[in-house]
């Protein structure tokens, strides 16, 4: 389940970028998506955690802002790569969801 959740977080993550930047290449304008917007296209997002795809959103959104608003330091958000060998996602602790068991 870890490793669906690696794998759908970049994927959504990267498919989000890519859509934006196309969409500024024909519009100018900033695109606002969600990762709700691909659960149809894509129904194996539905199998994993909603908060881990959210919180790929909000990384998507902190890294433009920090382009918009200061490119000098910033540089363009860049794709997640597969071949990474650090693979994470964060999630949150909704009603006990997440918990320490043995240190782990």
């Amino acid at each position: 389940m870890f490793a669906k959740t690696f794998g759908c977080v970049r994927f959504i993550y990267n498919k989000m970028l890519s859509d934006r930047i196309d969409y500024y290449k024909e519009t100018g304008q900033k695109l606002n998506n969600t990762p709700a917007q691909y659960k149809e296209d894509f129904p194996w997002l539905k199998e994993v955690d909603s908060l881990a795809l959210a919180n790929a959103q909000m990384n998507l959104n902190k890294a433009y802002s920090h382009f918009w608003n200061d490119s000098k330091h910033f540089g363009k958000p860049r794709f997640k790569s597969k071949k990474n060998s650090r693979a994470s996602y964060s999630t949150n602790n909704q009603k006990g969801s997440v918990r320490i068991e043995g240190h782990k």
